[in-house]
């Protein structure tokens, strides 16, 4: 009986994208050795054909392609964990269906599995040609910023494509939590890892559905998950404002009994109280986002809803 590859895809609006990926990484079955290949398409609640072209697929091939359709849009991160959940195979793979993800880099993948004993073989980019300026400029430093700032090792250019042993995904699975940050999970668990380095690439067809605002929400939560810098920055804020204050003080008292001014410079004060006021907020809203999180987590809501799953 031959061993299977289960291949995760998250969809959104990918209609025109998925017949070319299916395509591109089926023609790699002879370079797999003994393994099959098993497709699980994530429809993570698009608005365009996906579900059809999916559908279209699995009554194709049943045995080999299979997809979950979600009731709406709930984010990459419940894609990728109901991809997890539904793998069956003995190694699995994360590969985005826009062919950004090089589908030849899969066999080498499988070699440093088998061959030389690593647990996950994973990707990075070395490159960001062909992506505006701006969107690689706070790329680059929110992964320098994460390195510093988090236990967990971030490395540049790092995808989620990557393939991983049954051990891994069981790994992933017994983490539940609401609030997911893949790239940061990939790394906490630890096992043996190895990188494979490619050179960014242009998608297939369609648009990507990751604007900027999207990227920095995702890096908030990412700092958010992995961190408590931001909290210990809060603190010292507080500390540090604190002790400006009471300096301050002494300064106006010192000056009252030295020269016997009295205490002018409305505009000055008011300066200094709403600038006072910008940091309690931020630290406020620091904390806050910390206790937002705790609030979704102990609610318990599924993390993602199924309308359709061949």
């Amino acid at each position: 009986m031959n061993k299977k590859i289960s291949i995760i895809v998250p969809c959104f609006n990918e209609q025109e994208s998925i017949p070319l990926f299916y395509a591109a990484v089926n023609k790699l079955t002879s370079k797999l050795r003994d393994y099959t290949l098993d497709f699980v398409f994530i429809d993570d609640g698009s608005r365009d054909n996906t579900l059809i072209e999916l559908q279209t697929l699995n009554r194709k091939n049943p045995e080999n392609v299979h997809f979950v359709s979600f009731s709406r849009n709930f984010g990459k991160e419940a894609a990728l964990y109901a991809g997890l959940q539904t793998a069956t195979g003995d190694l699995v793979a994360v590969m985005d269906v826009d062919l950004q993800d090089p589908p030849e880099q899969l066999p080498l993948m499988l070699s440093g599995i088998l061959d030389e004993g690593y647990d996950i073989v994973g990707t990075r980019r070395i490159n960001r040609k062909g992506e505006p300026a701006i969107r690689s400029f706070f790329s680059i430093i929110f992964y320098k910023l994460m390195s510093k700032i988090s236990d967990v090792p971030m490395i540049q250019g790092v995808r989620d494509y990557r393939l991983m042993t049954r051990k891994v995904v069981n790994s992933i699975l017994g983490m539940s939590e609401y609030n997911r940050f893949s790239k940061g999970l990939f790394n906490w668990i630890g096992f043996k890892t190895k990188y494979l380095e490619y050179e960014n690439r242009d998608r297939v067809a369609g648009n990507t559905s990751w604007s900027f605002w999207k990227l920095f929400r995702y890096s908030i939560e990412g700092i958010v998950n992995f961190s408590e810098v931001p909290l210990l920055i809060a603190s010292f804020v507080g500390f540090f404002t604190f002790i400006l204050s009471i300096l301050f003080m002494l300064f106006i008292i010192i000056r009252k009994l030295l020269y016997g001014d009295s205490v002018d410079g409305w505009a000055s004060l008011v300066t200094i109280i709403v600038g006072l006021g910008g940091l309690q907020l931020l630290c406020l809203g620091i904390v806050g986002k910390y206790i937002g999180n705790i609030y979704l987590e102990v609610k318990h809501r599924p993390l993602f809803i199924i309308k359709e799953k061949k």
